[in-house]
């Protein structure tokens, strides 16, 4: 099962809001069916993110399973669950993932001679968690540790292939085409560069957070404000990628629909070409994400 090409979503692109028409006697296409489909997809998307945001709906915990005799492999566990990517498509995870993170370490050792370890190594970690991570883990956190994220992203995949026409400069009698398009997932664990006191690679909070202690006027004021400023245009392509700009939570030119899920902080001894420090415990830091919580969960927090 392979996944298809960033760009062959049309979700991707700046789709204007038609709808396709018929009579009878019209002659149609696939390309008809398609952008029948793009057209209520790219709708619900469109009403999702407005209504909810980009984020983590249900589940997605991110843990780290050191080797045992019955796990020869470490790994970062991914547990089963749904986001909201930054298109409004949803990606849901159906069964517990994992990443081996020694086959990781390696591939990223092996690039450019350990630079990019290099550079995704740092001192003061603190800076770089949320306060709820950081009260829980203060004493542990290390002297030095490379910070990677973990992104979860909507990744499309053909199946069910049925015989077809022959398409394309090709005079085939036994062409097939993908008769469904499978809505799968893609995790990435990406190392992060140049983080800072002024750029932590977190996710941007609301424009409205920050106001629980301020008075009902201030939070009403603050709110509309918010509303009136919220309309942003359809994927806004990031140069000549197609989709959405990147956030400040996305390293460099990956995908900008991509949902940040946790940072994960490896230990490392200061050598030149950062080795990791076994004995220490790998940290990961769930709560930076941005959680999107439904409106029955909010319903019973106010005891309603």
């Amino acid at each position: 099962m392979s996944i298809l090409a960033l760009e062959s979503d049309p979700l991707m692109q700046l789709l204007p809001a038609e709808r396709p028409a018929y009579a009878t006697g019209m002659l149609l296409d696939a390309q008809d069916f398609a952008d029948e489909q793009a057209y209520h997809r790219g709708r619900l998307a469109r009403a999702l993110l407005f209504l909810a945001g980009s984020g983590t709906l249900a589940g997605l915990a991110v843990s780290h399973q050191p080797t045992t005799a019955t796990r020869p492999d470490e790994e970062i566990e991914v547990a089963p669950g749904l986001a909201l990517d930054r298109l409004g498509r949803l990606v849901e995870q159906p069964r517990k993932a994992c990443l081996r993170l020694a086959r990781w370490w390696a591939q990223m050792a092996a690039q450019d001679g350990g630079d990019v370890l290099r550079q995704a190594r740092y001192d003061n970690l603190s800076r770089f968690a949320s306060p709820r991570f950081v009260a829980a883990h203060s004493a542990e956190l290390p002297a030095q540790a490379v910070v990677a994220d973990l992104y979860i992203r909507f990744a499309a995949s053909e199946v069910g292939y049925s015989p077809s026409f022959a398409s394309g400069p090709y005079d085939a009698l036994n062409a097939v085409a993908a008769s469904r398009v499978r809505d799968a997932y893609e995790l990435q664990l990406l190392p992060r560069i140049a983080l800072d006191d002024g750029h932590l690679g977190l996710p941007g909070m609301p424009a409205a957070a920050g106001l629980a202690d301020a008075d009902a006027t201030v939070r009403r004021d603050a709110l509309q404000d918010t509303v009136l400023a919220a309309w942003t245009p359809p994927a806004a392509p990031s140069g000549n990628r197609p989709g959405v700009a990147t956030g400040p939570e996305h390293e460099g030119e990956m995908d900008g629909s991509a949902v940040w899920l946790a940072r994960v902080f490896l230990p490392v001894i200061a050598d030149a070409v950062p080795t990791r420090a076994l004995e220490a415990p790998v940290l990961i830091d769930n709560f930076a994400r941005r959680f999107l919580p439904t409106l029955a969960l909010l319903g019973r927090s106010a005891g309603l």
